[in-house]
């Protein structure tokens, strides 16, 4: 089991989470990726957003019982890595949250290249059994119905809800039938799959986080309704990589069946799925 793996309830947005896990022996390596490369370093530096913790933390496991090579990991709020790294700060991989960041990342010279990592998405979550038979975005709007939304959460966690709920135009009744106001949407989560509210929305995977799988009822959104830009996660090669053929190796088998089914189980849209690579044309995710 991964040694990490009971702390991974106590995941924070806005904390930082540094892991290097076990993984199971016996995987397949993925093409290209060969446990026996002679690399220059045995340790690779990765930062993410702290959304993609679940995914990262498994997988640098993985790599490391192919490879050899620790994973030194950190997930925290993006915004807050990307402006540090457009600082003094140094890593040898990124993989953050909008795809503007990377792209400033690129043309300030601190990132060499990057390539898209997943997709997130939206869903409306009730407690299990669906106590007030929530069927469509729009009984959001309904008299009576007990709401919980995260409004003041970090972004884009509060205000990409907001866009959500002002495209389908029940913005103003939601907020009406708000019974909770949380700055969290973890927290938020909490409080649904508790029972002290009927629905929310929130993004796929915090369902799918150790907390709270299997704990609500999950209904879609229209994708039309998303707000573009939160969308989109990407993962590229930094100026300080060390040894860039080890950070290639690593990104390949990140963007491998393997290593992107980690990000499906942790409730991600992969990037190389067919869904992955309509939304990769559609939100033009491509280097610049």
């Amino acid at each position: 089991m991964n040694k990490h793996e009971g702390d991974k309830d106590k995941l924070s947005r806005r904390s930082f989470i540094s892991a290097a896990a076990g993984a199971a022996l016996g995987a397949v390596l993925p093409s290209g990726l060969s446990a026996n490369e002679n690399f220059t370093q045995k340790t690779l530096q990765v930062w993410s957003c702290g959304g993609l913790a679940e995914a990262f933390i498994p997988a640098n496991g993985i790599f490391k019982e192919k490879t050899g090579v620790d994973i030194s990991y950190t997930g925290a709020f993006a915004a807050a890595l990307g402006k540090s790294l457009l600082g003094n700060a140094a890593t040898e991989i990124f993989a953050g949250r909008v795809l503007a960041l990377s792209k400033k990342l690129r043309k300030a010279g601190k990132m060499v290249s990057f390539k898209p990592l997943c997709f997130t998405s939206y869903v409306l979550v009730t407690p299990k059994g669906n106590p007030a038979g929530i069927s469509d975005i729009r009984d959001l709007a309904k008299p009576g119905v007990k709401v919980i939304l995260s409004p003041d959460a970090s972004a884009p966690g509060g205000g990409a809800v907001t866009v959500i709920l002002k495209n389908a135009g029940v913005a103003e009744d939601a907020m009406n039938n708000c019974v909770i106001k949380s700055s969290c949407v973890q927290r938020a989560m909490e409080d649904l799959v508790d029972g002290k509210g009927e629905v929310s929305v929130v993004e796929k995977r915090l369902t799918r986080m150790p907390l709270f799988k299997d704990k609500s009822e999950i209904i879609p959104i229209p994708e039309k309704f998303f707000p573009p830009k939160p969308l989109t996660f990407t993962i590229g090669i930094m100026k300080q990589a060390k040894d860039p053929k080890l950070a290639a190796h690593y990104i390949d088998f990140i963007l491998s069946n393997e290593g992107q089914n980690f990000f499906m189980e942790a409730g991600f849209i992969p990037a190389i799925s067919d869904k992955g690579r309509e939304m990769t044309e559609k939100l033009g995710v491509k280097d610049v």
